[in-house]
């Protein structure tokens, strides 16, 4: 359990310098043909990441998978494709932290699914902490209507999709775990990328063909630097969410895992992108952290 522990603390690292990376960048991909084609460029670098990885992991003969572990990595393509898309717009249109304190929510969905379909037990503690966890929400939405603007309904659109989204990709996490018996993580996330880039792409021509100005037009060469550190964070978050959950039930995993990159992603919208700190915001961390300490130590 302490590994699974270790592996979910790397992913939420990770996920933290990606999300300061797609705050930096989100100014150069606040329309859909520079989103698609940035993230495009991701997932193609998270390819052959995966690639690589898996030829090392046991060669060729490691890209064969069963149908079940392909419909799982087409869950997490799909979901992937859609989760990285309204990220960026919703990081653009308000609060860098509001992107996290959806995430949060986005957590029940993994927990319920997990349970229904493979019995993973929901125990009163984990109700308790979820309960928490949602209060945090709530206030932490009060906090950034206060500093920023209340959100619009196309903003609570947008959030709601991103939570979603990444929900699905967790599902897809554990369904991996429960139907391999012999594919490795490295393929499973190998075609998750795959699948994502074929969606991407496809959003990248469509959108490209309505509006003219795209990310090649417009962007400074760092952008691609960028880029770059945030498709190998992304795969990293991936991967080792992965791992975890070999060793971690869906309510210890995804509730510690965006509760913890919520609190980390306030820290750093404070320190590095100038948002307030006022007492709704201490309070909602505070509800965060003991919804946490709820679910994993009761």
């Amino acid at each position: 359990m302490i590994t699974g522990y270790i592996f979910a603390f790397i992913a939420v690292f990770c996920g933290a310098v990606k999300g300061f990376c797609g705050k930096k960048i989100s100014g150069y991909t606040s329309d859909l043909p520079s989103a698609s084609y940035s993230n495009f460029l991701r997932m193609l670098i998270c390819i052959l990441i995966g690639f690589a990885l898996t030829i090392i992991d046991g060669g060729f003969n490691e890209l064969k998978i069963p149908p079940i572990v392909l419909m799982a990595s087409i869950i997490a393509g799909v979901s992937t494709a859609v989760f990285v898309i309204t990220w960026l717009f919703a990081v653009r249109r308000g609060a860098y932290m509001m992107v996290d304190v959806f995430l949060l929510l986005g957590v029940i969905l993994p927990i319920v699914l997990s349970n229904f379909f493979y019995g993973e037990e929901i125990k009163l503690s984990d109700i308790i902490g979820c309960v928490l966890l949602l209060i945090a929400t709530f206030v932490l939405c009060s906090y950034n209507n206060e500093v920023k603007h209340k959100i619009r309904p196309l903003d609570l659109l947008i959030l709601i999709l991103v939570g979603c989204a990444n929900g699905m990709v967790g599902f897809s996490q554990k369904m991996f775990i429960y139907n391999s018996t012999s594919s490795s993580a490295s393929a499973f996330n190998f075609y998750t990328y795959v699948f994502s880039a074929i969606i991407l792409g496809i959003f990248f021509i469509i959108s490209k063909s309505k509006e003219k100005n795209t990310i090649k037009e417009k962007s400074p060469s760092k952008l691609y630097i960028y880029i770059l550190i945030m498709s190998i964070c992304l795969f990293a978050v991936s991967y080792f969410n992965t791992l975890a959950a070999k060793e971690l039930s869906a309510t210890q995993l995804y509730p510690i895992s965006q509760g913890s990159a919520i609190i980390l992603s306030t820290l750093m919208s404070a320190t590095f992108f100038g948002e307030k700190v006022r007492p709704k915001l201490i309070i909602g961390l505070i509800f965060a952290f003991a919804g946490l300490l709820v679910i994993n130590l009761l």
